[in-house]
């Protein structure tokens, strides 16, 4: 595990990974990036495919310790695996939101908003404003 000074720790090997990850994005990545994501809609800087200890969440905002996950259908069969990969990242005081492909797919408008407010209530249990 990598580790240095105010950064999270991260498994150097999945860097490679991370990278292959934020050039092959799939429908319902691309379209929360950039439809909400990545032209700054929310006010904070996300990032794609972020390393932590040995996962990649889609998305990462650390100012707000604010993680992203788009589940796709292999995730119905992984359900023990992703609650525990959840445990440990709120170990790390990281807060996961988590969206289905479908929910992407078909309402857009509805994730925006949730989202939004999945972000408000961070940053009162954070005491931080935006900006």
């Amino acid at each position: 595990m990598k580790k240095t000074k105010n950064y999270l720790s991260f498994n150097p090997r999945l860097k490679n990974l991370a990278r292959v990850n934020r050039k092959s994005m799939n429908r319902p990545e691309a379209g929360i990036w950039y439809e909400i994501l990545h032209n700054k809609k929310m006010h904070y800087r996300f990032l794609r495919q972020k390393p932590i200890l040995n996962y990649i969440v889609d998305f990462y905002c650390s100012k707000i310790k604010l993680a992203i996950e788009i589940d796709g259908e292999s995730h119905n069969a992984q359900i023990e695996y992703d609650r525990e990969r959840t445990g440990k990242l709120n170990q790390l005081g990281i807060k996961v939101v988590r969206y289905s492909n479908l929910e992407i797919m078909s309402n857009l408008e509805g994730v925006y908003f949730d989202l939004k407010k999945q972000i408000e209530e961070r940053e009162k249990e954070l005491g931080k404003n935006p900006l």
